[in-house]
């Protein structure tokens, strides 16, 4: 293949519609508009949800539930992803973004107990799990609240 050989594959370059050039075009006088009307205006047509003046569905279907704005999100980390750190290490926050465990904080990290746990950690998060704090204190690490 030679650089004067090259092309693109096909349908990936569309021609751009040029309207209102002469009848010829196919795309003259009303520029495929039709004849008056709300859509033939600039500006024309309807908002997002306009049912034609009915009362639109959004409005009426029934308003259900809240949103706390004092909600909590923390991010969650299974005991068996601890795993991949070396013995006797101290487990932190900032260690577990730092190494791509976690992307980010939100709330703060909690320890959930899920999986099995074969090392002696000190783990430090803003909150565990019962199960996650036994499984730590049985395999002779320490659970510690940040």
């Amino acid at each position: 293949m030679k650089l004067h050989e090259l092309q693109s594959s096909t349908g990936s370059r569309k021609v751009r519609k040029r309207v209102g050039r002469g009848y010829g075009s196919g795309l003259g006088k009303t520029s495929g508009r039709g004849h008056k009307g709300q859509k033939a205006r600039s500006g024309g047509g309807t908002r997002l949800g306009f049912e034609g003046g009915q009362t639109p569905l959004f409005q009426r279907l029934p308003k259900r539930g809240f949103t706390n704005i004092n909600r909590k999100d923390y991010t969650v980390v299974n005991i068996e992803t601890l795993n991949q750190f070396d013995e006797g290490t101290e487990v932190t926050p900032e260690l577990l973004i730092e190494l791509g465990v976690v992307s980010k904080e939100r709330s703060g990290i909690k320890i959930l107990g899920n999986g099995e746990l074969t090392k002696k950690l000190t783990v430090k998060a803003h909150k565990f799990s019962a199960s996650a704090k036994e499984a730590i204190e049985k395999a002779g690490g320490q659970a510690e609240v940040v």
